[in-house]
């Protein structure tokens, strides 16, 4: 057994699929500015890392896994100021996860877990509206909020400083999964950013320039490493991992 990527399958791979009852991870991620060093698309290499470490594990448990495309665009507004960050509605966002869910639902699929790293507030709103518009149907729909405890607390010290956006956390990821788009000499000659997305957040800013990121990064690129990216792929896949199982445990005791 191996994990599947929907798009690469024909519609009847697909259908039995479903019928088999295989898990649909989907990835979320953004296109947005993750300072000098990083691509664009950092979320969603992130994201993929995520959804491909947990398929591993849940097929290693014989579970059938089919990973979907990733969705790239979503509410970015703290990066809008930025050249190439594209940003959607979170309405939109909530759309579009339902309508994939309800898809999904019609041909069998019994969950659609969402492997997100994206932590802008509005996407984040924008997920968890989603979880609840699908409430009524026929799928469950799993979305860990790894901004959240317990999720929050299993990965790094500068993640749970908040002071993590494009610095050593996804550094180190995109470094472990995708080297070849970190701009390695660019990364290496950032100072420390030590200011607190997530508390500027809490205080009513909402820009990367307000909030203190002028080259839109928080936290230390420097001190990446591609060690520290495998492992926090790791931990990632497994939250993705205990979130589904424990939905799955609360469906089976229902």
């Amino acid at each position: 057994m191996a994990m599947r990527k929907l798009a690469d399958m024909t519609w009847e791979e697909a259908r039995d699929q479903g019928r088999a009852g295989a898990i649909a991870i989907l990835p979320v991620g953004a296109i947005e500015a993750h300072g000098p060093h990083l691509p664009l698309m950092t979320d969603v290499v992130i994201a993929s890392a995520m959804a491909e470490a947990a398929a591993e594990e849940l097929v290693n448990r014989d579970q059938q896994v089919v990973i979907l495309p990733p969705i790239c665009y979503t509410s970015a507004g703290f990066a809008a100021g930025f050249a190439g960050t594209i940003t959607v509605s979170p309405a939109t966002v909530t759309a579009m996860i339902g309508d994939i869910a309800r898809s999904l639902a019609r041909h069998g699929f019994p969950m659609l877990a969402i492997a997100n790293a994206h932590l802008d507030p509005d996407h984040v709103a924008a997920l968890h509206a989603a979880v609840e518009t699908c409430g009524d149907e026929a799928i469950q729909v799993i979305f860990p909020d790894i901004t959240k405890k317990p999720w929050a607390l299993e990965l790094t010290e500068e993640f749970q400083s908040g002071a993590c956006h494009a610095g050593q956390y996804e550094s180190s990821i995109v470094m472990a999964a995708a080297p070849s788009l970190v701009a390695e000499d660019r990364r290496c000659g950032l100072a420390p950013n030590p200011i607190s997305l997530s508390a500027a957040i809490r205080a009513g800013q909402k820009t990367f320039e307000e909030a203190g990121g002028p080259a839109a990064y928080f936290g230390d690129p420097a001190a990446a490493s591609r060690e520290e990216g495998q492992g926090t792929i790791r931990v990632l896949g497994a939250i993705l991992v205990e979130a589904i199982e424990q939905r799955s445990e609360h469906t089976d005791e229902a």
